[in-house]
């Protein structure tokens, strides 16, 4: 490796200042990316709660003194326990187009892990489910929603070269509510109403939906358990999340269906905030919040972000209601659009309810995986 480069862990000071502030600098021409806040990436990679049950280590790589790259190695002890494996994580990996830099960072990062008795490295992962994650390997000239990730066409080349192999795939979907699905979702929700007596509702205000902010995660524990990179959420994690994203929820787009006095299942979606969190460039101040309000306050489009039905009550049809509920809504504030989350792509069920819209499936994301 030329002398030019040269890689520094990422503690603190001005190199972790350096790691978070990377991807601003490598898409700051981009009409895609949509650039985090960044006082919630410094909380990320130094204040998350996860912390305390994932060991990581952070570099910036950089060529001449300029930071050409980062990338994060992580070993998550509750995971590995769950899937009785041998797992290293790699996580906010970002670089220019540049196989000896990329190839530095790697290097280093599967070295550390190796050290720690890792025998696979995958990613990009987050260090929970609800931490954005995967590498975006189709779509590049779509705007994500600020649940899913962007990374330029090149990432997947460098992943391949260094001989990572596909794990897993999610895939998103672009959404047109059309009469065809509104009325199917409106003949479902009458007959389960009539079947099980569900009932399903939106909070009032904001106070009431923080009120149900456990539940939803509690639902999600049980909903989530078998998946890959699934992990319980603890007391501390609940109270990072809700803080983190109830907080900023309206009310009026998010859902729960009740048997009798038990939630059963709960849809959470936001208008989109990607043309605002663009303008607010990662501050939320002088400006940044004016943006993200606006995009609040005249939503031409939904995003969907987590649905949760309680397992024994999975083909009861609760998602019918949600859906139906979440239709009523769009269509009351004019709204015909709704961008999905990622789901995996042998979820078959999920999949087969976005192809009765007329819908496009338009983006994926990917989680290598690599003997190391």
């Amino acid at each position: 490796m030329s002398e030019k480069y040269e890689i520094k862990s990422a503690d603190e000071g001005k190199i972790l200042k350096d790691f978070i502030n990377f991807p601003y600098i490598l898409y700051k021409d981009s009409k895609y990316w949509i650039p985090p806040i960044k006082s919630d990436e410094k909380r990320l990679w130094t204040a998350h709660p996860a912390l305390k049950f994932v060991e990581i280590q952070k570099w910036v790589v950089y060529w001449k003194g300029r930071p050409v790259g980062r990338i994060a190695a992580a070993v998550n002890k509750k995971y590995n326990e769950k899937s009785n494996q041998k797992y290293g994580r790699i996580a906010g990996l970002e670089m220019f187009n540049d196989q000896k830099a990329f190839t530095l960072l790697m290097d280093t990062a599967t070295k550390w892990l190796k050290e720690r008795g890792m025998k696979k490295v995958h990613g990009p992962l987050g260090f929970t489910n609800l931490d954005t994650q995967g590498m975006l390997v189709e779509g590049f000239e779509e705007l994500p929603s600020i649940a899913s990730v962007y990374h330029l066409p090149y990432y997947k080349t460098l992943m391949k070269k260094y001989g990572f192999v596909k794990e897993n795939d999610w895939i998103e979907f672009h959404l047109k509510l059309t009469e065809e699905p509104v009325k199917k979702g409106e003949r479902g929700a009458k007959l389960l109403k009539r079947r099980f007596g569900f009932e399903v509702f939106s909070p009032k205000n904001k106070k009431e939906l923080t009120s149900y902010a456990d539940v939803a995660l509690n639902i999600l524990n049980e909903a989530f358990a078998h998946l890959p990179y699934v992990i319980k959420l603890d007391e501390n994690l609940k109270a990072y999340y809700k803080k983190k994203y109830f907080n900023v929820l309206n009310p009026k787009y998010t859902f729960f269906v009740k048997d009798k006095d038990k939630i059963v299942g709960f849809l959470i979606t936001i208008p989109s905030l990607s043309e605002g969190m663009k303008k607010a460039n990662g501050k939320l101040l002088p400006f940044g919040w004016y943006h993200i309000m606006k995009s609040m306050k005249n939503p031409t489009c939904i995003n969907t972000l987590l649905t949760g039905v309680i397992p024994e009550y999975d083909s009861k049809g609760v998602a019918v209601m949600l859906f139906d509920a979440l239709h009523k809504t769009m269509l009351a504030n004019n709204i015909k659009d709704i961008e999905t989350t990622g789901v995996f792509e042998d979820n078959h069920n999920v999949i087969s309810n976005w192809k009765n819209y007329d819908h496009i499936q338009h983006k994926r994301r990917r989680s290598w995986v690599k003997d190391i």
